[in-house]
């Protein structure tokens, strides 16, 4: 199933290596199979989506994630974002409180975040699935070695690429990233209980804007 997937997004010439090895085996059977039993986020379909909107060539912005909401109507295969109709969960509240004290942007954007993946953000989780109401019931299945071989590869293909690194689980993706060639911009995670210990105030929108500015590249209309 998850081959399949990939095969229609243009990733898919970067990944047959990727695809082929063992471990990549095994988490297709154990997430065709969980589909097939339970629940599970995002629909099939969507699972890929941040490959779909971003390709390789365009990435310019990699936002990480954890991994994807897991409450009816919300994961859409982007990290942080969520459906037009779906109220704004805790941590969009907050980037989005971020961005209007960190831009111009006078009105709250809507909450599909499809227009900034669409622009060269890869809104990225290190988990692509998950069961209903369980967070984290998908990590150490595989999925964090296929996203960790995602970072490498934009890593070594892209140069002057911005990695905004949310919280402590997506600094230690760090480690993959060359800093000579691209810009780690780090804080605390956007979520209720740590936004105010470092992410309000610490301006990742104008600062990734201003790094793609200086490298030559269309800053992001984040509004």
């Amino acid at each position: 199933m998850l081959q399949e997937l990939i095969d229609k997004t243009s990733w898919s010439k970067h990944l047959k290596g990727e695809v082929s090895k063992e471990y990549f085996k095994v988490l297709d059977e154990f997430v065709s199979s969980e589909y097939k039993k339970k629940t599970i986020f995002p629909k099939k379909d969507d699972i890929f989506n941040a490959l779909k909107l971003t390709p390789l060539e365009n990435v310019k912005v990699v936002v990480l994630g954890q991994d994807p909401y897991h409450g009816e109507n919300q994961s859409m295969g982007l990290a942080f974002s969520v459906k037009k109709s779906t109220p704004h969960p805790p941590s969009l509240r907050n980037i989005f409180k971020e961005l209007q004290d960190d831009s111009t942007c006078k009105a709250i954007p809507s909450s599909d975040l499809t227009p900034w993946a669409t622009q060269g953000v890869l809104l990225l989780n290190a988990v692509l699935s998950v069961v209903s109401s369980t967070p984290n019931s998908h990590a150490n299945r595989g999925w964090e070695i296929f996203t960790d071989s995602l970072i490498k590869l934009i890593n070594e293909k892209k140069d002057s690429v911005v990695f905004i690194l949310w919280g402590a689980y997506a600094q230690k993706k760090s480690k993959l990233i060359d800093e000579s060639r691209h810009l780690i911009l780090k804080s605390s995670h956007p979520s209720p209980l740590s936004a105010y210990r470092g992410f309000f105030g610490s301006k990742p929108f104008s600062k990734t804007n201003s790094y793609l500015s200086k490298n030559s590249s269309t800053p992001i209309n984040w509004c």
